[in-house]
């Protein structure tokens, strides 16, 4: 019968904790985007040609914060994922060291 067990138990566990700072990390930076916090202003990607002819310079770029906002709440799902995978991946290992072969 085929195992499912693609990792050991370190780095499952590695993989858990980089998906929990992962998912805080990208969840804070999304709301903090979805906010139109003004210090991320730098990572919204806009350029000047961007808003030169424009009638509604802000509006263009609230959108933009909103859609990177949308971006890290994406990979932070991704993150949540892999979480969870990795906490499969330690129960595997936990029924595996039980196991006799």
């Amino acid at each position: 019968m085929p195992s499912l067990l693609f990792c050991g138990p370190k780095m499952a566990a590695c993989g858990i904790v980089i998906s929990i700072w992962g998912v805080i990390m990208l969840a804070m930076l999304g709301i903090f985007f979805s906010a139109k916090s003004a210090v991320l202003i730098e990572d919204v990607p806009f350029t000047e040609e961007d808003i030169r002819g424009d009638q509604n310079p802000p509006g263009n770029i609230y959108g933009l914060y909103n859609q990177v906002g949308i971006n890290c709440f994406i990979a932070a799902g991704i993150y949540v994922a892999v979480g969870a995978v990795s906490l499969c991946q330690v129960r595997l290992n936990k029924r595996q060291e039980y196991m006799v072969t």
